[in-house]
Formats: C-alpha cells, structure tokens, sequence
C-alpha cells in the first residue's frame, strides 16, 4: 500500500509550488501588460479573457514542462522564472505586431484578444519544448 503513495510528497511539492507560481505569475502579468485585466474580465470584455487565457494557458504549458523535466524542486523553479520571463517578453512582443494591442483588447477587440493568447500560447509551446535536455 505504501508503495503505491511513496511519490505523493514531491507530488505535493510541485503541484503547491506549481499553483503559487501561476499566482506569481498573474500578478507579475497583470501589473506589467498596460490594461487592467481583472476589471476588463469582470466588465464581461471578451477580448481581455481570451488574451489573459491564453497567457495563463501559454504559461501552465511551461509549468509543465518545468516540472516534468525538473530534476528538484529548485530546478523547478528556476524553469518556472525562466517561463514567467519569455511569456512576459510574448506579450510585448505580440504588442510590436499588432498596433495598439492592449488599446484594441480594452476596447474588447476579439481579434485583439486572439492574437495575444496565440501569440502567448505559441510561445509557451516553444518555450515548454526548449525546456527538455
């Protein structure tokens, strides 16, 4: 029986970290990127949740990458900073291809939205398959 569990401590360790560092890293998302996300979600902008998802997405593809590649807990997180950065620097990268990005997702422009979140989305794939060695 005890067998069947002896994996649940680091389990519990990288899915507790795991979860504190998606908070981290929406509050270090929200107060970079120039809108308000949480008021722009909670006003019902669809344009906002589409390219917060996709960033929040684009980040837990990281995460997992992180954590399935990790070799400790402190590899772990030294991924994870690493991912928070790159999803952060898509974000303004997405910014410099689309006009006024964060202007026309306030505005609650859909494709605006979608952009961000591919863009984001895309860049979690490649940043999670980089993370392999």
């Amino acid at each position: 029986m005890f067998g069947y569990v002896s994996g649940l401590p680091s389990f519990l360790a990288y899915f507790i970290l795991g979860l504190v560092l998606y908070g981290l890293f929406a509050a270090i998302y929200t107060a970079l990127t120039p809108h308000k996300e949480v008021t722009l979600i909670r006003e019902g902008n669809m344009a906002a949740v589409l390219a917060y998802l996709g960033a929040i997405i684009g980040f837990g593809i990281v995460l997992s990458s992180a954590a399935e590649n990790s070799v400790a807990i402190i590899d772990f997180i030294i991924w994870a900073i690493i991912g928070v950065l790159v999803q952060i620097l898509a974000f303004f990268i997405a910014s410099m291809t689309m006009t006024k990005l964060h202007e026309r997702i306030t505005k609650g422009e859909i494709a605006a939205g979608v952009w961000s979140a591919g863009n984001s989305i895309a860049v979690g794939l490649l940043n999670a398959a980089c993370m392999t060695y």
